[in-house]
């Protein structure tokens, strides 16, 4: 049985685990802060994989940030992590083989072979969180584009003039992420601190001004699953991250598969939560690496 040892790189924490060729989790997930340069982070990475080294037969990296289609390493700092980290030599921090992977095409594909989307080829897994990022699977392989940067939805919906963490304006992620469902609370509770958290307890109190702001994020993100659905065709859109369990499935489906010119997909949530990034970037490397098979 082969085994890879498997991390997942935020700029809050780094999570890893051993993961084997079916899937299941060889040992219990650990957690570690992330630390604050990209030499610790590095020193963390060597650090663990030193102690695994000699019963894994290699090391996959669930990271923020586009990574290049030899999946040998970042072609930009992701603007959560440190300064320097898209520099990385992720190749020389273990004498097995590494393999590198971007978070959301990572756990786009754990949903496609284990999860939400299993047995469909043509799968969009979108990821709302603070930002929104997309893994998509086009006829069975997973979409990198020429550099491997494929997938980032930051195309314009809206013309308010919000500001997106990319640098322009009126982004996909600018309306539907956590930090646009915020700024939808700051208009309905005319309180410039009010936050998503606000909304969220609102929406359990049956609070007015919380549902108004919860139905435009939401219609936001009807408007995003309609142009998904018309620019790739999906048999199945599936919605992960720490505002996909608030979602009302079944009504944006039907008013999204009214509306887009191509055919219906199914709108499902995410199986895997937190472990869908080590997951998804194990299965990716052992579906890609022929010495893993």
């Amino acid at each position: 049985m082969k085994k890879i040892l498997s991390f997942d790189i935020g700029g809050t924490k780094i999570a890893y685990a051993v993961i084997n060729d079916k899937g299941e989790f060889f040992t219990k997930v650990s957690k570690q802060s992330t630390p604050k340069t990209a030499e610790g982070i590095a020193a963390l990475l060597r650090e663990t994989i030193s102690k695994y080294e000699q019963e894994i037969d290699g090391v996959a990296i669930s990271t923020a940030g586009a990574v290049n289609n030899a999946n040998t390493g970042i072609i930009n700092n992701p603007g959560n992590l440190p300064e320097g980290y898209g520099q990385t030599d992720f190749q020389g921090l273990s004498s097995k083989p590494v393999f590198v992977e971007n978070d959301a095409n990572s756990a786009g594909w754990a949903e496609y072979v284990l999860g939400a989307a299993k047995g469909m080829r043509n799968t969009v897994v979108l990821t709302l969180g603070t930002g929104v990022g997309a893994g998509i699977i086009i006829d069975g392989c997973l979409l990198k584009g020429k550099s491997g940067g494929a997938g980032e939805m930051h195309f314009k919906i809206d013309c308010q003039h919000r500001m997106c963490t990319c640098g322009l304006e009126d982004c996909l992620e600018a309306y539907v992420s956590g930090n646009g469902l915020a700024a939808e609370a700051r208009i309905s509770f005319a309180d410039k601190n009010a936050t998503s958290y606000d909304v969220i307890e609102g929406l359990k109190n049956n609070n007015p001004a919380a549902r108004e702001a919860f139905d435009r994020w939401q219609g936001h993100l009807l408007d995003g699953l309609i142009a998904v659905g018309n620019l790739f065709d999906p048999e199945i859109v599936v919605l992960s991250g720490s505002l996909a369990q608030f979602v009302e499935y079944e009504k944006l489906e039907k008013i999204a598969n009214e509306r887009i010119l191509t055919e219906p997909f199914k709108l499902r949530e995410a199986v895997f939560k937190n472990d869908a990034g080590m997951l998804g970037a194990a299965m990716l490397m052992f579906h890609k690496n022929n010495t893993l098979k």
